[in-house]
């Protein structure tokens, strides 16, 4: 196979499986219609808890920059409104944060006195929440009697500048992945 078709098999795998793996992401905007504020004192944690949300999804901070920020914190931090130490900072004002792991991710504004004034939210992903995929592996064989062998592995954390844009309104994750996957594949090819 010459170095022009293997470049294509290897675009067309890389878009599959990167579609397999977000065709079933929700996207969810923090704060629903109110966005990432502390005008009208927006209830996060009641938003949060309205919602069920699947390792992959999205949560889009929507806001004003010249007034507030984003930061994932740790669980101390968060129950301390404290911005000294963020894990990743997101401040376009406009920001996508892919949620690609189980368990609680804790965010707050950093600007003085808004997550005092309530402006965090902790959003939590149960370890059997993970979206579905497009099939699900099969179970290694084992000799009648015996145990199958098994195990986990922990998924690593977001990087802090991973996080995509925020989607134009109306498009999926998946359109917009696959997008990005036909600029990256028609540049890949030229």
């Amino acid at each position: 196979m010459g170095g022009g078709a293997a470049r294509r098999v290897a675009v067309a795998a890389l878009a599959l499986a990167v579609l397999a793996g977000v065709a079933s992401a929700a996207v969810y905007e923090v704060g629903d219609k109110a966005g990432w504020t502390i005008m009208g004192n927006p209830d996060y944690r009641l938003w949060a808890s309205s919602k069920k949300f699947h390792a992959n999804d999205v949560v889009v901070f929507t806001y004003n920059k010249q007034f507030h920020n984003v930061l994932a914190v740790s669980k101390a931090d968060y129950k301390n409104c404290d911005a000294s130490k963020p894990i990743a900072t997101w401040s376009t004002g406009n920001d996508s944060v892919v949620l690609n792991t189980t368990g609680p991710h804790y965010f707050l504004c950093g600007f003085p006195g808004h997550c005092a004034a309530g402006q965090k939210v902790d959003i939590r992903i149960a370890a059997s929440s993970a979206a579905p995929s497009a099939a699900p592996a099969p179970e290694p064989s084992a000799a009648p009697g015996s145990k199958p062998s098994g195990g986990s592995t922990a998924a690593p954390a977001p990087h802090p500048n991973a996080a995509p844009k925020a989607l134009p309104a109306g498009r999926s994750v998946a359109a917009t992945v696959a997008a990005s996957l036909l600029s990256l594949a028609a540049a890949v090819l030229a």
